[in-house]
């Protein structure tokens, strides 16, 4: 495998800047922007003469365009700007590190806004070449799909409002409101009889905290990089409780048994952690959110 990889070179100012938009399809249910720091993104340039024995690489070679599923509703994380339709934030940022080593440049990218419940079946069917967007990497998945990670450890929390008292955590929701949504592990989770919580099961993190803000339920619950993400966008009303009560590793989806296209991205991810890149992405797009940089996991699937 010839695979060439990429430094970090000088930073550009990127058209990114989000904007929040309360309960649609798409973006934040917040009251600022999502205030991504562009000026200190790096860049990254892309590979030459690229071969990767994987057919799916081959297609979207062949195409001239890979195509990347993503979150569009995480402020900080995967974030679409509803006047611009350009996305922001550390996944989108990982996704072009990978793109760029494997030959394409940001240019070449399309992001697609997949739902967490239709994740598996958006790279299975080949809908999207690699799905990047706070994805869990967990036994149950890998029956269906392969990972490159993990590249980010979460972990499930709650977000309440500003003003809560009553829930100090997962252990006090009995009898509580509690929204999150189809397709999450956090999910699966907080259903769990021990918990005792009301759960309302929507389509979009933004409709959960929509509904929170409004009151019409206590608490949402998803991995806390997320809900940092909203509590940022919301600082007069919302807080993140800080314990957490899951491991949720993060990595790069795509299709089963393509292990050369397994392999190449996690070779790109670790050279990016290797040569500061990713802890420049993290600083100037999730760091913003309050959450403190850590040192990468070590990468096992690959």
């Amino acid at each position: 495998m010839k695979l060439h990889k990429t430094a970090a070179s000088a930073a550009v100012i990127l058209a990114l800047a989000a904007t929040a938009a309360c309960g649609g399809k798409e973006g934040s249910a917040g009251d600022k922007s999502n205030d991504t720091d562009e000026k200190s993104l790096p860049t990254y340039k892309a590979a030459e003469d690229v071969t990767v024995d994987s057919p799916v690489l081959k297609n979207a070679q062949k195409r001239g365009k890979i195509v990347i599923g993503a979150k569009a509703d995480q402020p900080y994380l995967g974030f679409q700007d509803q006047s611009t339709k350009k996305y922001s934030g550390f996944d989108i940022e990982i996704a072009k590190m990978v793109a760029a080593d494997l030959g394409f440049s940001a240019k070449q990218i399309t992001f697609k806004t997949v739902d967490s419940g239709a994740r598996e079946q958006a790279v299975r069917k080949g809908d999207v070449d690699l799905m990047i967007g706070t994805y869990t990497i967990n036994d149950e998945r890998k029956k269906q799909i392969d990972f490159a990670g993990p590249y980010y450890h979460a972990g499930a929390a709650l977000l309440v409002r500003e003003d809560e008292s009553g829930i100090e955590g997962p252990d006090s929701v009995k009898g509580k409101k509690v929204c999150s949504i189809v397709g999450s592990t956090p999910l699966q989770e907080i259903k769990k009889p021990k918990y005792g919580g009301k759960i309302t099961e929507l389509a979009k993190y933004s409709d959960c905290v929509k509904q929170l803000i409004d009151g019409q339920v206590d608490a949402v619950t998803t991995d806390d990089a997320i809900l940092k993400g909203y509590a940022a966008d919301n600082p007069k009303k919302l807080k993140v409780l800080s314990k957490t009560f899951t491991d949720e590793p993060y990595g790069v989806g795509l299709k089963k048994g393509d292990k050369a296209l397994q392999k190449a991205v996690a070779d790109a991810l670790k050279a990016h952690e290797d040569n500061g890149d990713y802890e420049k992405a993290y600083d100037a797009t999730l760091g913003k959110s309050g959450s403190k940089f850590v040192e990468p996991p070590t990468i096992t699937e690959k």
